[in-house]
């Protein structure tokens, strides 16, 4: 490893760039963990071993494909090799010219299928396929499409994939290997022997509140008309087993298929307007029971200008409905009365005691907003939110916002980020001393992605907040859950590899 520059490779990622050199591999470690160093290290030496040939290393997205490349470009000596950043911003047919003398090409898997499609080029000179966030390379996404095509055209393939977490679906995972081509996995946790050694100390904070009796009076208004919703559905044949979200999403879909189809079935018809108002009072129970009261309130209103504009017979029906009502009036007293979710609270009450970056994750942009304009109302510190690019009834941040705002929080300039999704995967944050959860998520993959923020290089802090006796609860233990069937998982998967490979010797033996 001669060539590298300013940076010396750990134990684990040597021991994994061996793997990865010997074997397709999939890689899986958590945020933060250096997983872009072990995709240098095979690239150097694929390079060295096929000179003249490429690499594609493909990311999803155009910030993280130019993150990798800046990695590169750091710590590579300048003459090593040419690297190109492809973007659609780049004309194809200078893409083509580009790919011609190309040796190592950064890019979104978008770019490259579109490329593929229009045979701009093929891969039959690229000698390693580099696919980072690899838990996306299922069903029809472009890292599938870019996948297959090298198989049937690469002349010295070798395949790496990378990702914090695969999921904790054994057959997603295995999808996940089939369509890569995996014959080994290599998985680290915090916990593993020689990774453990490189990390500070985590600690670990559950809190636990109580969730308000006024907001009691609230959810059981909605609960009323939630179950009333939900007996009609399974009185229809509509809807079996547990009335959970994703039930009700999947209900959904079928109907909007079937209709779609030209189905006049006027059980479906009225099964869809039922379906679409049962998700639109769980997503408000939501975020009466793990968010704030004023995001609650903005909903119920939300809904009630829908339903002025008519958009649809079901939001109309829903507003009038007396339980519907008097939660809109509830919350409207209890804001005028100054309460509000004792979450938001008890995160002021932690920032204040915490001392270095910090990082707040929410589900939604709403509840960010108003964090961290709590934050520099009250506190004698400088808090922007983090959120993807704008969406609907939301301004977002453009990539150049955003890697703005990432530079002044790793100078100091802003303290707490309160960031959406769009801070879990992938992008270079800065090692930050307390991630708090506003919410847990029900994803082991979110999950890791959120918690390898902090510890790496200095001691860190990982604080949960957990609502008392509401769906804050069950994420929680699901989530748990799911990390376990991960890793349970890989390891079964593991060993069918291996003896996939042991009866594949065995056959060129005979």
């Amino acid at each position: 490893m001669g060539y590298l520059k300013n940076v010396v490779p750990r134990d684990y990622q040597k021991n994994i760039a061996e793997t990865c050199l010997k074997k397709n591999c999939l890689v899986v470690i958590p945020t933060g963990l250096g997983k872009t160093l072990i995709a240098l290290m095979v690239v150097i030496e694929r390079l060295k071993a096929y000179p003249g040939e490429k690499v594609l290393f493909l990311a999803p997205t155009k910030p993280l494909a130019e993150q990798h490349f800046n990695y590169f470009k750091k710590h590579l000596p300048e003459l090593f090799a040419d690297m190109q950043l492809f973007t659609g911003g780049v004309p194809a047919k200078n893409r083509r010219k580009i790919w011609e003398t190309a040796e190592i090409i950064f890019s979104t898997p978008q770019c490259v299928a579109n490329d593929l499609k229009n045979n701009l080029y093929n891969l039959n000179e690229v000698c390693l396929l580099i696919e980072d966030e690899a838990h996306r390379c299922l069903k029809n996404y472009d890292y599938n499409y870019v996948a297959q095509k090298y198989k049937s055209q690469g002349l010295h393939q070798r395949i790496v994939g990378l990702t914090a977490s695969p999921g904790s679906e054994k057959s997603k995972i295995q999808e996940i290997c089939k369509n890569l081509s995996i014959e080994e996995v290599e998985l680290r946790t915090r916990e593993s022997e020689d990774v453990s050694k490189y990390l500070q100390e985590l600690k670990f904070e559950k809190v636990n509140i109580d969730f308000p009796k006024e907001f009691e009076e609230i959810r059981t208004h909605l609960r009323k008309l939630l179950n009333k919703n939900i007996d009609e559905l399974k009185s229809r044949n509509l809807l079996f087993g547990p009335p959970t979200k994703t039930a009700l999403i999947n209900l959904q879909k079928r109907i909007s298929f079937s209709i779609s189809n030209g189905s006049r079935n006027f059980n479906y018809m009225w099964g869809a307007s039922i379906c679409a108002q049962t998700l639109k009072i769980q997503h408000a129970l939501e975020l009466l029971e793990t968010q704030t009261l004023l995001g609650f309130r903005d909903y119920l209103k939300d809904l009630l200008k829908q339903a002025e504009k008519k958009q649809s017979k079901g939001v109309i029906k829903l507003v009038s409905n007396p339980e519907f009502k008097m939660s809109l009036q509830k919350a409207e007293i209890l804001l005028a009365k100054g309460k509000e979710h004792p979450k938001v609270e008890k995160t002021i009450e932690i920032i204040k005691n915490e001392n270095g970056k910090i990082i707040i994750f929410t589900q939604f942009r709403d509840t960010a907003s108003m964090i961290s304009k709590k934050i520099n109302e009250t506190l004698n510190l400088k808090s922007k939110i983090f959120v993807g690019q704008a969406k609907k009834k939301f301004s977002g941040l453009s990539q150049k916002e955003q890697k703005k705002l990432l530079d002044e929080f790793s100078e100091g300039k802003i303290n707490v980020l309160c960031a959406t999704c769009i801070g879990e995967e992938g992008i270079d944050i800065p090692e930050v001393n307390t991630v708090i959860f506003y919410e847990p998520v029900a994803s082991a993959i979110r999950t890791i992605q959120r918690t390898g923020r902090t510890a790496r290089l200095m001691e860190g802090k990982l604080i949960i907040l957990i609502t008392k006796k509401t769906r804050d609860e069950n994420y929680y233990y699901v989530s748990k859950a799911k990390e376990r069937r991960m890793h349970s998982a890989i390891s079964s998967i593991k060993e069918e590899l291996n003896s996939d490979l042991s009866k594949k010797q065995e056959q060129k033996t005979l």
